[in-house]
This record gives C-alpha cells, structure tokens and sequence, in this order.
C-alpha cells in the first residue's frame, strides 16, 4: 500500500508542481479559454508611468494573451483614475481601457476577457495595489493570495475572482 502511494506521488508530484507553479493561471487555459475566440474588440489602451517596470511586464502578459495593446505613458496617471471614477480604495499603478470597462492594476488577462466577452454590467475590474505574483508582479516563486475586485459606477463592489498563494 505505501508502494502505491510512493508511486503515484512521483507520477503526480511534476503534475501539481507545474499547475501551482507562480504563473500557472496565465499559461494552463481552462477548456472554457482554449475555446474562446480571441475578443473581436481585443484593442486595450494602457495608462502608466513613464517610469514603471512592472507596467510593462503586464502589457507583456496581456500581448501573450492576445490583446493588441497601446501604452500611453504619462506623469499623471491619477488624473486617469479619477476622469474613470476607480475608487481610491482600488487603485494600482496603472489604469487601462477596454470595451467601455475599466481595468485597474495587474488583473489577469482571462479575468478581462470574461467581463468583455459576459458583457457584465460592471464598470470595471481591478487588482488593488500590486500583489507579488500578479501579472508582471513575478518575484520567484512567491506568489500572494489576491483577489480581483469588480466594480460599479455607484462604487459598489465585488469579488470578481480569487487566487490563492501556494
């Protein structure tokens, strides 16, 4: 019996090291996202600072993605935030645009696609702060526990998704 258990440890152990690994969300695609066309509108318009590294390394992942994206460096990415109404609780590093949504900080690229493609009635979604193993937050192999949190244009909000850290 303790055979058994040895051998399906060593058959499943690289499985489970590969689908928990810091970017398993990005690369394993659910049956659901392998199947979903790229958006139509897959066009994203990107709001940073001139002087932020972790801006690009998300633009990175959203191009691996599929989205066609157009960055906008600016010193002022707060007045972009408050011309969308992001609650201040919210707010990251940079501010995008899609379809009418608004997407604040390192929010996984399925997670926009599923507002856009649901046609939620969200405003938008955002990832607050900047959680060590988000989108183009890769540090290693650590990755924080965060959530995505949607939100309306009355404030009200959401959880969207989670991702636990492992």
């Amino acid at each position: 019996m303790k055979l058994k258990k040895i051998l399906l440890l060593l058959i499943f152990l690289p499985i489970l090291i590969m689908a928990f690994s810091p970017a398993a969300w990005a690369e394993n695609q659910s049956i659901w996202e392998q199947k979903t066309p790229l958006l139509e509108k897959n066009s994203i318009v990107v709001y940073s600072d001139p002087s932020c590294g972790c801006c690009e390394g998300w633009i990175k992942h959203l191009n691996k993605q599929g989205f066609k994206v157009t960055n906008i460096k600016t010193p002022n990415v707060f007045s972009i935030k408050e011309k969308y109404q992001v609650p201040e609780q919210l707010a990251s590093c940079h501010t995008a645009l899609i379809d009418g949504y608004v997407i604040e900080g390192h929010v996984p690229a399925k997670d926009i696609k599923r507002l856009v493609l649901n046609k939620s009635e969200l405003q938008g979604l955002s990832v607050p702060q900047m959680p060590v193993g988000t989108p183009g937050m890769e540090m290693g192999n650590r990755k924080d526990p965060f959530s995505v949190v949607g939100f309306e244009k009355n404030g009200k909000t959401s959880i969207f998704e989670t991702y636990q850290s492992y």
